[in-house]
């Protein structure tokens, strides 16, 4: 199977990783990676995001290893659109997160007006923080936690709430 999924991965981390994870499990992947223009367009809040070749290099080093483990081809591609590599008709699975669901069925919409079969959305739930609040990059770029959903030495005690 070949298996698209997308982002801005800035920084990376075990949510994402989980995302990879069960792509790999399922076939060979191609990483759509926001471009500088796209990435901003896509927050749903203002934070600095790294410029594109940064975060390539750091999802390269990710993907290495975990296609590595599974025996499988990857590829990035810079994304210029929301919707990007998913509607070619090479793919037969799109990796999401239960916000980016929506965003699935409108690919999927888009693949059908162009006579490609749909594809197959696989949802992968968040991961949760050491405070049951949600995983996320920005919650990470805002200190609250580290990669891997563990408080920082300053949050600890507090609740970081469902959404993160």
């Amino acid at each position: 199977m070949q298996i698209a999924l997308g982002g801005t991965f800035d920084p990376i981390h075990d949510g994402h990783r989980a995302l990879f994870e069960r792509a790999f499990e399922l076939g060979d992947v191609t990483v759509g990676l926001t471009s500088d223009e796209l990435a901003p367009k896509t927050r749903h809040e203002d934070r600095p995001i790294r410029p594109f070749e940064e975060r390539r290099a750091d999802l390269e080093e990710e993907l290495a290893a975990i296609a590595d483990d599974y025996d499988r081809e990857y590829g990035i591609r810079e994304l210029d659109e929301p919707t990007g590599i998913a509607t070619e008709p090479q793919f037969d699975a799109l990796i999401v997160s239960p916000e980016t669901r929506e965003g699935g069925e409108r690919i999927n919409h888009r693949r059908r007006e162009q006579g490609y079969d749909p594809l197959e959305i696989v949802v992968v739930d968040h991961l949760r923080a050491e405070d049951g609040g949600v995983v996320s990059s920005t919650r990470i770029i805002r200190g609250e936690i580290d990669e891997h959903g563990n408080l920082t030495p300053e949050r600890e005690g507090q609740n970081g709430g469902p959404d993160g």
